[in-house]
């Protein structure tokens, strides 16, 4: 909380006293539209601050300029920093929240460092090139589940999507399972359904209890509920609910109004034609077109099998750590993952680079282990030098060391002093830029984890 001395002081440029400022600010904020929307928090260069999201815009953003305002210990410093904010305008909360999301992932404002994760809604996928067509629930799609499938979303609410395809479940009976079930296989009818089919939850095409025909009737009706408004089903239901409450039935009345809430969420979703998720739309590639591309890009002779990423992770020196990744033939492989707390720098990347490349390689190096094909490190030409001269200091030298620097995304390759630069859609590259984020992401975790970890002891 500020006292009154605050609120005498001066704005960060030192023209404005802080008192004028935020009395400006309330003002600008209080005659904005009544609407949903975006607001950013800018300094006085103009950098953006921090990013929110409001149902109503005018009474959300003129609440950070009362004098009684308190945003807590992290976000109370911003009001010495702000001197003006921007607005985009949406036609909904559900729009707000994602143009938010997009805007933090983009900008990566100092004050939303909580939400600079690479978490992503959620997509519900429908395979109709199967036989018998599964749906899913996905934040990570591949390549194999968005090819040639149906797909809706992202949605804002990851529980409402998962209790409407419950419910949805119960009417039109499809399968969520991720059995390769095949039309005809006369396996099928010896096999035994699981509890889905025993609760009338599903047809059972695992057990050979409905066609392929009947089946992708029932898939088809679903697709075209996920298109509509849904209005004749949740009539159906209001009624039902009404139903149960003058029979006093009020739990049952409960339950299906709990259902009405959900399905009514399904509305609140974005398109992929909107582009509000490119991290995880754009980035998806079939794993043996990216390592045939590569392969021919980098001009080795032998079929890329293994990668490994390598980044590194602070916030202005403090909690440096180190992450690599292990993908083979173009899939994560998690249980090579391996995580690096460094102990030999503060704020110097280079130097981090060269640490992690020391201790992940030494065994290698002595022949306990197996080098990957490539190597690609998170970063320029700097940070490919820097991994260099740890490899130079080991018995064996890797196959292929490559690295990739962000914006320009182009790729530095050992011992070339020019960059590769590919076309976005190279799919070569969107296997890089994939294996790169996935070196950054768990990098990015175990940094958050150890400042959590250095905040509760503190």
């Amino acid at each position: 909380m500020r006292s009154p001395t605050d609120l005498n002081s001066t704005s960060g440029d030192g023209a404005e006293p802080l008192a004028e400022r935020l009395s400006r600010l309330s003002a600008k904020a209080r005659g904005l539209d009544s609407a949903p929307g975006v607001y950013l928090m800018k300094d006085a260069q103009g950098r953006v601050l921090y990013v929110g999201k409001a149902l109503r815009l005018p009474d959300r953003v003129s609440s950070y300029f009362v004098p009684s305002a308190d945003l807590g210990p992290k976000k109370q410093p911003l009001l010495e920093e702000v001197v003006d904010f921007d607005v985009v305008v949406c036609e909904s909360e559900w729009e707000a929240l994602l143009a938010e999301n997009r805007l933090i992932k983009d900008i990566k404002p100092p004050y939303n460092e909580r939400q600079t994760d690479d978490k992503s809604f959620p997509y519900l996928v429908i395979t109709t090139r199967e036989d018998f067509p599964r749906v899913a629930i996905t934040r990570e799609p591949t390549a194999e589940a968005f090819r040639g499938a149906k797909v809706f979303g992202p949605f804002v609410s990851p529980v409402a999507l998962r209790e409407a395809v419950t419910h949805l479940q119960r009417v039109f009976k499809f399968r969520t399972c991720e059995l390769e079930i095949q039309d005809g296989d006369p396996r099928l009818r010896f096999f035994r359904p699981c509890l889905l089919h025993a609760i009338d939850q599903c047809t059972a095409p695992c057990g050979a209890r409905i066609g392929k025909e009947a089946y992708r009737a029932d898939i088809d009706r679903f697709v075209r509920l996920l298109g509509s408004k849904r209005s004749a089903m949740l009539r159906e239901m209001r009624a039902e609910m009404e139903e149960a409450s003058r029979a006093l039935q009020f739990e049952r009345a409960a339950a299906i109004r709990d259902q009405i809430h959900a399905i009514e969420k399904l509305d609140e979703r974005g398109s992929r034609s909107d582009n509000w998720q490119p991290e995880t739309e754009q980035l998806i590639v079939d794993p043996r077109k990216g390592l045939r591309s590569l392969q021919k890009t980098l001009g080795l002779d032998r079929p890329i099998r293994c990668i490994e990423g390598i980044d590194i992770a602070h916030l202005q020196g403090g909690e440096t750590v180190g992450s690599t990744v292990c993908f083979i033939d173009g899939r994560a492989f998690k249980n090579e993952y391996r995580r690096y707390r460094i102990q030999s720098a503060e704020n110097d990347d280079y130097a981090s680079i060269r640490e992690v490349v020391s201790r992940r390689y030494r065994e290698a190096g002595a022949g306990h282990e197996l080098y990957p094909d490539v190597i690609l490190i998170d970063g320029g030409l700097g940070q490919l030098h820097a991994a260099q001269e740890s490899f130079a200091q080991l018995d064996i030298a890797p196959p292929m060391v490559i690295s990739l620097a962000k914006k320009e995304e182009l790729i530095f390759v050992q011992e070339k002093t020019e960059p590769i630069r590919l076309a976005r859609t190279n799919a070569g590259l969107r296997l890089c830029q994939h294996i790169r984020d996935e070196a950054h992401r768990f990098a990015q975790h175990y940094h958050h984890i150890l400042r959590r970890k250095k905040t509760l002891e503190e």
